[in-house]
């Protein structure tokens, strides 16, 4: 069979103390990924592509060049190695894919044709394809997202969808990702260490996650959800579920950058206030779990990434922006665990968090 290289992308530092918390996270998981890739005799290599210093052994190290353009990148190191089946993965991405699940996917590629395999049609950060010169045939892309598509598209791949769960929808973006993966007994090795050392606090979140097995009670979920993660609560776990699905593809359909982007939560919130709405959000489930992305983005509103992700940590007096500050500070006072963060959070997250209770 022939032989796949694995290509990992890494961004670089954080910027602030809350952004580089996750971008240590992903510096983990890639020493796990990197780790998993080189014990599996499929691969016939590692290439890291990254600004900073790392130099894991047997790992040959590209720089991610400036100005950073991602599709120019991959295939200029595509060309530059003659790489026939690359198997791209993201930073931060498919941190609970195993050993045997990377080399199951290596040699599913490597006995392929005129193939893409990928985690997401739409929002790709795992593409693993054949041939590798298919790369040259496509509008090459500023992202990751689009690259399944647009070889399935323009150089007329085979398209292959992977399943939705935890293992290749889960991915690190926001600080509530890094809690998620603290509970999840299938993190590497690398990973554990890194959140041991956060001392991070995840018993609001355990209070949340213990209600998916009680009968009795209900659990609110909002923002972009979709259908397959409603389909495994509703099948996977014992509670019921409140299911608040609105505005998936935001981001994909420009709605964002038009001010186009509307929420009933939203409405809600601006008539009544943060403190009555998470009253009321008490008394339509026993937790709740937000993706507050869709909620900033109703109002319009220009955060920082550091407001984004204090707000997810719970930590509203590092909050620059008024607003926010004041609705993460009312979601800690309510009388439910409420669980701040973005589109992770209800779609990987939310399947990682079914196995944490599968698992124990």
């Amino acid at each position: 069979m022939a032989k796949v290289v694995v290509i990992l992308f890494l961004g670089g530092t954080g910027g602030s103390p809350v952004a580089e918390m996750v971008a240590g996270c992903h510096r983990a998981i890639a020493q796990d990924t990197i780790e998993r890739a080189q014990l599996a005799d499929i691969f016939d290599g590692v290439i890291l592509v990254t600004e900073r210093g790392e130099r894991p052994p047997s790992v040959v190290v590209e720089r991610s060049g400036h100005p950073f353009h991602f599709g120019k990148r991959l295939k200029e190191i595509i060309e530059k190695y003659n790489i026939e089946m690359p198997f791209y993965i993201g930073g931060g991405s498919v941190p609970l894919l195993s050993f045997d699940g990377l080399r199951a996917l290596g040699e599913q590629l490597s006995s392929a044709k005129d193939t893409v395999i990928t985690n997401n049609p739409f929002s790709a950060d795992l593409v693993a394809f054949t041939p590798g010169k298919a790369i040259g045939a496509i509008e090459l892309p500023a992202t990751d997202n689009p690259l399944a598509q647009l070889l399935v598209r323009q150089a007329n791949l085979c398209e292959v969808s992977l399943p939705h769960t935890a293992c290749y929808q889960f991915d690190v973006d926001t600080p509530t990702d890094l809690f998620i993966l603290k509970l999840h007994p299938g993190i590497g090795r690398h990973t554990k260490a890194y959140l041991e050392e956060l001392d991070l606090d995840t018993s609001r979140l355990e209070r949340a996650v213990r209600l998916f097995t009680d009968r009795d009670a209900q659990v609110l979920v909002a923002g972009r959800v979709g259908s397959y993660v409603w389909s495994q609560l509703e099948r996977e776990t014992s509670c019921r579920v409140r299911m608040l699905a609105e505005e998936r593809s935001l981001h994909a359909d420009e709605r964002e950058r038009h001010d186009e982007v509307r929420t009933i939560l939203g409405f809600y919130l601006e008539q009544v206030g943060a403190e009555r709405f998470f009253e009321t959000l008490a008394q339509l489930g026993d937790a709740a779990f937000i993706d507050t992305r869709v909620l900033f983005t109703h109002f319009g509103l220009n955060l920082t990434l550091a407001d984004r992700f204090y707000s997810d940590l719970g930590q509203f007096e590092k909050i620059d922006n008024p607003f926010v500050r004041d609705f993460t500070q009312k979601a800690l006072e309510a009388p439910i665990p409420v669980i701040l963060g973005g589109h992770s959070l209800v779609s990987g997250g939310l399947l990682a968090l079914i196995e944490v209770t599968q698992l124990g």
